[in-house]
């Protein structure tokens, strides 16, 4: 397969103390990346200043804070939060949550 084709499921892993992330791909303007969230894992709520940020859900369901909202999604949805705009993720499913995470420009 091609240096820049990867299926994210090669990078699925899991952390007992936090949940696990990975960088896909990283360049000046955008990174990509994989975070995996296990049942009652979070993503605290943070801002990146200068820097927007979606994620993608592939699979699993979570509860994603952006600003003063808290949505859930699930497989197919994307959530997205403007630089400087509050955000977060937790999973309160009984699966582990996979989302596909972009940050734009790369930190």
């Amino acid at each position: 397969m091609a240096q820049n084709v990867t299926h994210y499921q090669e990078h699925v892993g899991t952390r007992a103390d936090k949940f696990y992330k990975t960088t896909l791909f990283q360049a000046q303007h955008l990174m990509i990346g994989l975070n995996c969230l296990e049942p009652g894992q979070i993503q605290a709520n943070h801002t990146h200043d200068d820097q927007d940020k979606f994620y993608m859900v592939l699979e699993g369901t979570g509860h994603f804070t952006v600003a003063n909202e808290v949505t859930e999604a699930g497989p197919g949805h994307v959530v997205w939060a403007e630089a400087g705009v509050l955000h977060g993720v937790e999973n309160k499913g009984s699966q582990r949550l996979v989302v596909l995470v972009g940050i734009a420009p790369a930190p």
